[in-house]
């Protein structure tokens, strides 16, 4: 066996075993013991962690690249570094006939200190048992889950074997120094005190807050990345990217958009009145009535645009008519009126005796003295000024911006 390990033999440790095995990684968990692991690192320094990678060797068989590790044993036995220079191969027993297991590949190190006759470090297959829904087997006091391995029902090395592209699961963690950066990979981890810190696999910067992993930028007040989705914010105020594009503000309670709006509603459906005065229901129109809601910004301001195509159509047997077509809005606050009909807020088109013809019309005015954070409601309305006369509207629309 290549595995090597410091401190477990009783005679036989040479000074090649120590110099493979002083590694100095030691990623705490609490103030005595470690976390079992491997030690980050790849050839060319494209990958994260390659040591201990396996790969498929023949149709039962696999390959345990080498590699650095520390296994943490119970509180009083301490840390055992492990080391393996050259690659090892390692095989599965055949498949059962009727179910399929999952076998766990461990770096595994026997102290007879503490338990059995043997000191040694290995790497060994505890193998499962087979079951309709297998389950892995528990990892053994003192070593390091490597893989887990779904071995089918009748696999063997005559009628196809494991099938590696789907069987294997990458159980390794690594480790590093105190106070290095941990390169995560796999599983997600608790830190073991404030202010530590990690990387993890979509470059996001993490620091532990002594509860949970919050992401770098959150900690100095910056705007949280698209790569670190969050459910709840780390405070009221903060502020996050999306990938929508629009920025994000946690109120407390919710995330929503640091900067609402524009708010807009349309209708591209025409109707007329021959009412003179305002009504917010236009005969042949299916959507009635045209309403926007609206939150106000801190700034307490906000655009409001509002228009329509307009035309101006005489009753039958009419002549010799001039009139005029009036758009006008409506603002409330729940049951509080803000801000009534008005003409002379209004859009307007007007036509001559027998008109023709239809204009487009729009009007853009400032909303001021708003309550910030109250809801608003915008409701379009419409007139004649002559009962013989259809005052016709369509695309109309409805827009406020709030101004920041």
């Amino acid at each position: 066996m290549n595995l090597r390990s410091s401190w477990v033999a009783e005679t036989g440790q040479t000074r090649e075993d120590t110099r493979l095995t002083q590694i100095g990684a030691t990623t705490m968990v609490n103030p005595v013991q470690v976390r079992s692991g491997v030690l980050p690192g790849s050839y060319g320094g494209q990958y994260r962690l390659s040591g201990f990678w396996m790969t498929n060797a023949s149709a039962m068989a696999a390959t345990v690249s080498e590699g650095r590790g520390v296994i943490q044993g119970d509180i009083s036995q301490g840390v055992y570094p492990v080391a393996l220079p050259t690659s090892e191969q390692v095989t599965f027993a055949p498949g059962d006939a009727q179910y399929g297991r999952i076998d766990l590949v461990v770096l595994r190190v026997y102290d007879k200190l503490y338990e059995g006759t043997r000191n040694e470090a290995t790497i060994e297959i505890i193998q499962g048992v087979p079951d309709q829904a297998p389950k892995a087997p528990a990892t053994p006091p003192r070593s390091l889950p490597l893989y887990e391995v779904t071995v089918p029902a009748g696999a063997s090395a005559g009628n196809g074997g494991i099938p590696w592209n789907t069987a294997l699961k990458d159980l390794r963690t690594p480790v590093v120094s105190v106070g290095g950066i941990l390169p995560v990979e796999n599983a997600v981890l608790n830190g073991a005190y404030p202010g530590q810190y990690q990387d993890t696999p979509n470059n996001q910067f993490q620091r532990w807050d002594g509860g949970k992993w919050v992401a770098y930028p959150e900690a100095v007040g910056g705007i949280v990345p698209t790569s670190a989705p969050m459910a709840t914010g780390s405070y009221t105020g903060q502020y996050r990217a999306t990938t929508a594009g629009p920025l994000q503000r946690y109120d407390g309670a919710k995330w929503a958009p640091a900067y609402p709006g524009p708010y807009f509603n349309d209708s591209l459906d025409a109707g007329y009145t021959l009412s003179t005065t305002y009504v917010n229901t236009l005969v042949e129109r299916a959507e009635n009535p045209l309403v926007v809601t609206f939150v106000a910004p801190e700034s307490r301001s906000a655009i409001l645009d509002f228009g329509s195509r307009m035309e101006l159509s005489l009753n039958s047997g009419t002549t010799g008519v001039a009139s005029s077509a009036f758009m006008c809005v409506r603002i409330t606050q729940g049951a509080t009126l803000i801000r009534d009909l008005d003409d002379e807020l209004a859009a307007m088109a007007s036509k001559s005796a027998d008109p023709t013809g239809a204009v487009s019309v729009s009007t853009t005015q400032r909303l001021y003295n708003l309550t910030p954070g109250a809801t608003y409601t915008i409701t379009a309305y419409y007139r004649t000024t002559n009962t013989n006369v259809r005052a016709w509207f369509d695309n109309t629309y409805i827009q406020v911006t709030p101004q920041y």
